[in-house]
């Protein structure tokens, strides 16, 4: 897949991007901006901002989105609950993750559609492969809801699978605070050490926080790039895309 050679490709020093279609995982704590937790309307509206800049440079978005922030609240009622069922109630905060950051697009005026792995017909559409892609294609952003709609699985290896599926060229891993993937944990170890490349198989090995085993596995199974990088930073994502090297590249 080429990037596009349309005129708004250019960023503004005039490179053009260097991916065509890429996915964005967003954590639901990458929402939270300074919150305990619940979603911050200004850190909402600043990933809406940075994404539709991209899009407007005809690149091909599509979101997975956490819902973190959101049953973090739910912990204590969830609490010795089955795993299913708490799984469950984790996909359906997603899926307000995901009401909350379409608005927001679309006050920034960004074409988007929102696609849920549960049926919720009366505010998102069913995910559906073919018209999935199909919106990227005409320039809409698609924010995928529910994970895969399936209990014991993470928004991670939600987020893989529908990169596959979608065939984009990489996962963009946001994390809130942290610059990348580190030896440690950075919070707790200030003497971790920053990896700014490392391949899957050794990510798996040594067990980083870069994605879950199973996420990871299927990305190492299909050669599919990883770019672990700090959302604090809005410029992050625009130098992504233009090829540059911010945070850690996970990749074959």
């Amino acid at each position: 897949m080429e990037a596009s050679g349309e005129p708004n490709g250019g960023g503004p020093d005039g490179r053009a991007p260097a991916f065509a279609r890429v996915l964005l995982k967003l954590s639901g704590e990458a929402l939270m901006g300074e919150l305990d937790y619940g979603a911050d309307p200004d850190r909402i509206a600043a990933i809406a901002s940075q994404v539709k800049h991209v899009a407007e440079r005809g690149v091909e978005v599509a979101i997975v989105v956490g819902g973190g922030n959101v049953y973090r609240g739910l912990r204590a009622a969830a609490e010795g609950m089955d795993r299913a069922t708490g799984d469950y109630m984790g996909m359906l905060a997603t899926v307000l993750n995901a009401l909350a950051l379409q608005d927001a697009l679309e006050k920034v005026g960004a074409d988007t559609r929102v696609q849920s792995a549960i049926t919720i017909s009366e505010v998102a559409e069913p995910y559906i492969r073919r018209r999935a892609m199909r919106h990227l294609e005409k320039g809409r952003t698609v924010i995928f809801a529910a994970g895969t709609g399936n209990p014991f699985f993470t928004t991670d290896t939600a987020a893989a699978l529908r990169a596959l599926e979608i065939h984009a060229e990489a996962i963009l891993m946001a994390k809130n605070g942290v610059e990348g993937v580190f030896d440690a944990d950075p919070h707790e170890r200030p003497e971790a050490r920053f990896i700014d490349a490392i391949s899957h198989r050794e990510a798996i090995e040594r067990r980083l926080q870069v994605m879950d085993s199973t996420a990871l596995s299927l990305c190492m199974d299909n050669a599919l790039p990883i770019h672990v990088f700090n959302m604090d930073d809005e410029r992050n994502i625009d130098r992504i895309i233009c090829g540059e090297r911010v945070g850690t590249v996970v990749s074959t």
